[in-house]
């Protein structure tokens, strides 16, 4: 899709359609509409309640206006008073999502200019939307049901004080990053017989490489070399040998990178603490945390941003195969330390265990890993809002900071030690489970275990990963959650 920018007064630019957001209430009437013959048709539609400018809402506007569009679109932007980037988020893929529906040559948006807050951040994020709304899941339909456009016209009125510039600029990322979530989704929505943990690798790695990241996947042998007896536990039932990948964006010379891990369960059926069939229907995305961790690092590299970092995938399928890891097995991992597993199913921590471990051996300033580790956290926090755990305050509130910036939800979660002594074994220095309370957070003090005195943080992403169904802002399937935020939180570390 081309994307391009122009400063003009929305009513001249031409275009196949054109969409123009208002907020709740419409009052007072602002911005493109309120020079506009429309006016008096917005406000019938408000008065009748039959269009509200709630967040989500899209409504076409039929017969003749004074707009040299083909024909107008309004889209709701909801409270102009909370108004940020998160919510043009929501509206652009709302309309994304509305307007995709058939092949469109050309549509325009009009950047909201009637609020309090950064004009610039909001266009980055309404192009953002735009660009994960045209996505759908369909992957493999023949008939696909959403239809990329030709070309998407940013339009920003001259009144904005807007920079023409600048303004290209905005865009050009905003365009790298809403590619780059859909890269993260598609990857997570990709069949499982098509994402082997091999092939998965190989994937990661081309694209990468394509964009000057270093690459470099281990095999087996490699892995049994480097003692990561987390991830050849959990890949032992399988018949898809793992793999472990590792990815670098040197931007900037450093000795200390910033270190991302992502869980990379390709399935998860749970091992022989198996799942009920209904539980694994979506557990192709078990691989979302590796897949944001991939696209997160493609977009620095893209943007050329001025980070050393540094990404870690292990790769795997959990599966019920004749040798697969049975209860009360003990595993040695990466750092020597011994786990005692007394549920199959709790197989994320393993691999994410030894993917910390070897992480924090290179001397990382800091150490972020993301992963749909527990339903626990669901539980707690529902499925929108992602269980935030660290060891360091300034780090924790920076990923808070920048997920608010991009308005992804993040919740603070206890990590007292206490907590640890639900994970004690009698015959390792550990077990991979801590019993029926507090599961997200006896999981997050295991992985703490490996990340030795290094700041980290730990992003249990189980509910924002993945939307069981459809509404006008989102899509069924995977998110790709936490792709903005990171790159957010990465341009200014």
């Amino acid at each position: 899709m081309r994307i391009r920018t122009t400063i003009e007064e929305a009513a001249a630019t031409i275009a196949d359609r054109l969409a123009v957001g208002i907020f709740d209430r419409f009052d007072p009437p602002s911005g493109a509409l309120a020079r506009s013959s429309v006016l008096r048709t917005v406000e019938s539609l408000i008065e009748s309640k039959d269009m509200t400018g709630n967040l989500g809402e899209t409504t076409p506007i039929l017969g003749e206006t004074d707009f040299k569009a083909g024909s107008l679109v309004l889209f709701g932007l909801g409270d102009r008073t909370k108004f940020g980037s998160g919510a043009a988020f929501s509206a652009g893929a709302a309309v994304g999502k509305r307007l995709a529906g058939r092949p469109r040559k050309t549509v325009a948006i009009v950047v909201p200019n009637d609020f309090e807050g950064d004009r610039l951040a909001v266009a980055s994020a309404l192009v953002q939307g735009v660009i994960v709304g045209v996505r759908g899941p369909d992957l493999k339909k023949n008939e696909p049901a959403r239809h990329e456009f030709e070309e998407l016209i940013v339009v920003v009125e001259p009144n904005s004080g807007i920079d023409p510039k600048v303004l290209e600029s905005t865009i050009e990322r905003a365009q790298v990053i809403g590619s780059s979530v859909n890269w993260a989704r598609d990857l997570a929505n990709t069949p499982p017989a098509e994402k082997t943990p091999i092939r998965l690798a190989e994937i990661v790695a081309e694209r990468a490489r394509e964009f000057g990241l270093s690459a470099e996947i281990w095999d087996e042998a490699r892995l049994r070399q480097e003692r990561f007896g987390g991830l050849l536990g959990v890949s032992a039932g399988s018949e898809s040998p793992p793999a472990f990948v590792v990815l670098e964006h040197r931007g900037v010379e450093s000795d200390a990178p910033i270190a991302l891990v992502g869980k990379g369960v390709t399935f998860d059926s749970g091992g022989l603490s198996i799942k009920p069939s209904a539980s694994m229907e979506d557990m192709k995305a078990d691989m979302t945390g590796a897949a944001v961790v991939a696209a997160t690092l493609v977009a620095a590299a893209r943007l050329k941003l001025p980070v050393h970092v540094k990404g870690y995938l292990p790769l795997t399928e959990n599966m019920t195969g004749g040798r697969a890891m049975k209860l009360g097995d003990v595993l040695t991992m990466r750092d020597g330390k011994t786990v005692e597993v007394l549920n199959t199913d709790a197989e994320g921590r393993l691999i994410l265990a030894d993917a910390l471990a070897y992480a924090v051996e290179a001397k990382p300033s800091r150490v972020l890993d993301l992963a749909t580790l527990t339903g626990a956290c669901m539980v707690a926090l529902g499925p929108k809002v992602a269980g935030l755990f660290a060891n360091d305050d300034a780090f924790a509130a920076a990923i808070a900071a920048s997920a608010a910036e991009t308005g992804e939800r993040v919740w603070r979660m206890p990590l007292d030690e206490d907590y640890f002594e639900l994970m004690k074994s009698h015959v390792a220095d550990f077990k991979n489970v801590g019993g029926k309370y507090a599961g997200a957070i006896t999981a997050a003090k295991f992985l703490e275990r490996f990340v030795a005195k290094t700041p980290w943080v730990h992003l249990d992403i189980a509910g924002p990963s993945w939307a069981d169904s459809d509404s006008p802002t989102q899509s069924v399937g995977a998110t790709g959650c936490f792709v903005r935020t990171l790159i957010q939180w990465l341009e200014k570390p």
